[in-house]
């Protein structure tokens, strides 16, 4: 046992309680966890927390597709970035709809001449989820 020890143990009743280990008001021993600050890890509260829209199905669908292949959020590829397609097409509808018939059919000519992959085994309810996460990109 060393010193430190000897002089913080119950069976010394001449030990002097060190500084590091008692709380000074309550001259109550603590433990190393007691001493620890306590600190908001909330990711929205220290600044990582995603700006916008949770990332919903349509976010997820885009993740696990091979759209990035083409496309990127901010930055023209192959084909147009997300948020200039969000800025062209207004969130109607009649957009959704148009858009992910896009998707699933493919096709040319509405942002160059390189064609859009088709998408055949896409269901139109996904295909839609995915055009309007792509439109919340504003």
């Amino acid at each position: 046992m060393t010193a430190t020890e000897r002089a913080n143990s119950q069976d010394n009743p001449d030990a002097q309680p060190s500084p590091l280990n008692q709380d000074s008001a309550s001259a109550t021993k603590l433990t190393a966890v007691d001493n620890q600050m306590q600190v908001d890890t909330n990711a929205s509260k220290i600044g990582t927390a995603p700006v916008g829209k949770p990332a919903g199905k349509g976010a997820q669908l885009v993740a696990a597709s091979d759209c990035g292949s083409c496309h990127r959020e901010n930055e023209k590829l192959l084909g147009p970035a997300y948020h200039a397609v969000a800025l062209k097409y207004p969130d109607t509808p009649a957009n959704v709809a148009m858009l992910s018939q896009h998707i699933i059919n493919g096709g040319a000519g509405h942002w160059g001449d390189i064609a859009m992959t088709p998408h055949p085994g896409l269901s139109e309810s996904d295909a839609k989820e995915m055009v309007r996460y792509v439109l919340s990109l504003k």
